[in-house]
């Protein structure tokens, strides 16, 4: 896989905000529809958040595994036509919200759904879907799945409590204990595996749709895993922490435009050590799982990479901290020579020092450019972002532009840093208040850059309630929903010519 050759263009959409009747956007039909909205606006890429099950907080950024997929998106449809859900039991799912992802009425749900369709599939399935699951699990189980599937048995058996504070001998994968786990709980176990097969065949059939219409992938990976994730739980070896799991160190990044305090992820820290003494094992197979899942991949924060900010674990804020040597070219190189050509997007924003920068232009992967971070500047000039890059409008951690244009609810910048702005921008973009974000759509579509993606906000030109993610928050983020009547003809006639005009491959 490689990354694009010609210029295009693309959508930035996560699938839970895509459309459909049951709570949460979905992989099954309405996954294709937006896929055949992408290629009428003349869209060759759709971009969306990472895809694992999410921990406390419903973030994408904090995945329990790295490997499985987040069963919520299983497409009821799919599931209703394949006789693992009866139709009459998709009422209480259907009453949700249409116009936002309830989590906290959604998860028990569906999760209950799920659990039906899962054991129908294990006492209905044919010879044929039998052995497509048997295939699966010789792929899968003994590299991942079987250890998440434990993990996600044991954490519903201690009410969802981070591994640490488990009983010592799960805490601690006792062999015994776990031989007896296994035992005791077979059908919740294969009922988590069922789940995944069911989840990655949906997946595949929507990769294969995406295919068809020349749509590529775009997918996202987060640089660090929580503590309470079952990789954690499976190999802590691989994370900065005591037998116990305690941390004495752990990840964010320091003050920044997002956040005046900085962002306090929590994560722990990677042990650089022992994975390069492992040849960066864990992460080859990493990478070479998330590019079966996509076409191209963001990794998130590669200024990690490069070093990382460490932050004491007793600390509030992520203001006391220290830079720390990261990786590095061994890394990425350990990952070519295993991989080959690496389809990687590096997420560069933030502090960006030049140590960084060489290490991105010498493994030749394309940064990231945001307009709401640039075209407030005077000297700033459209013609001066490279080829080798991706050119945003903003991203699912900036407000909309209408909101960022109009002064977001949450800004960190004054009322007269907000009015200098606006007549920069409407300067650059030669356009008005009323037209901002599409002026400064074609404004990024006219970039040089091999890619530009547009959120789907943008191109609605909605307002702040629209926005995905507030940095630095736990509250309101994720939620946002689209709705099939806010797209028509027009739109996608008008986003279609802006695309053909700026010289994109549509």
């Amino acid at each position: 896989m490689t990354l694009p050759s010609d210029r295009q263009a693309g959508i930035c959409l996560h699938i839970t905000s895509l459309p459909g009747e049951y709570g949460v956007g979905e992989i099954g039909g309405n996954a294709r529809k937006f896929i055949d909205v992408l290629r009428s606006m003349g869209m060759r890429v759709w971009q969306f958040l990472p895809i694992g099950p999410t921990a406390h907080g419903n973030s994408p950024y904090q995945l329990l595994s790295i490997y499985a997929g987040n069963v919520l998106l299983l497409d009821v449809a799919s599931l209703v036509e394949a006789g693992l859900v009866a139709p009459n039991e998709t009422a209480d799912l259907a009453g949700l919200p249409a116009d936002c992802t309830d989590f906290k009425r959604l998860i028990p749900l569906k999760q209950q759904l799920l659990s039906r369709a899962a054991d129908r599939f294990a006492r209905r399935a044919s010879a044929a879907q039998r052995a497509a699951f048997d295939e699966f699990l010789a792929r899968h189980d003994e590299r991942w799945l079987h250890d998440f599937a434990l993990f996600h048995v044991l954490k519903t058996l201690h009410q969802e409590c981070a591994w640490p504070q488990w009983d010592p001998q799960y805490a601690h994968r006792d062999v015994a204990a776990l031989h007896s786990l296994e035992r005791s709980a077979r059908h919740e176990i294969d009922e988590v595996k069922i789940l995944q097969y069911l989840f990655f065949e949906q997946w595949r059939a929507l990769q294969t749709y995406a295919r068809e219409q020349g749509v590529r992938l775009f997918g996202d990976i987060p640089i660090y895993i929580p503590l309470a994730s079952a990789d954690g739980w499976a190999g802590p070896e691989l994370l900065k922490i005591d037998r116990d799991g305690r941390p004495q160190s752990v990840a964010g990044v320091p003050p920044d435009f997002f956040s005046a305090d900085g962002q306090l992820w929590g994560n722990p820290l990677y042990d650089w050590e022992y994975h390069a003494k492992t040849g960066y094992q864990w992460w080859i197979e990493r990478l070479r799982h998330a590019v079966t899942m996509a076409d191209m991949i963001r990794i998130d924060h590669f200024r990690g990479f490069e070093s990382y900010w460490s932050i004491p674990a007793s600390s509030r804020t992520a203001t006391d901290g220290e830079w720390l040597a990261g990786p590095g070219d061994e890394l990425f190189d350990a990952l070519r020579g295993a991989l080959g050509d690496l389809p990687i997007v590096a997420e560069d924003l933030g502090i960006i020092t030049d140590a960084v920068t060489a290490l991105r232009e010498r493994q030749q992967f394309p940064g990231m450019k945001v307009l709401q971070f640039m075209v407030g500047d005077e000297h700033f000039d459209i013609h001066d972002i490279p080829w080798n890059s991706v050119c945003y409008t903003g991203t699912h951690d900036n407000d909309t532009t209408v909101g960022w244009f109009s002064g977001s609810p949450d800004d960190v910048r004054s009322i007269h840093e907000v009015r200098r702005t606006q007549e920069v921008v409407l300067r650059k973009t030669g356009g008005s208040p009323e037209t901002i974000h599409t002026d400064l759509i074609r404004l990024a579509l006219q970039a040089e850059a091999r890619l530009t993606v547009v959120p789907m906000q943008d191109i609605l030109g909605l307002g702040s309630k629209a926005r995905m993610n507030t940095p630095g928050t736990t509250d309101c983020n994720w939620h946002w929903r689209l709705r099939w009547r806010q797209i028509n003809d027009s739109l996608c006639r008008s986003i279609r010519d802006m695309v053909v005009a700026a010289g994109r491959s549509a």
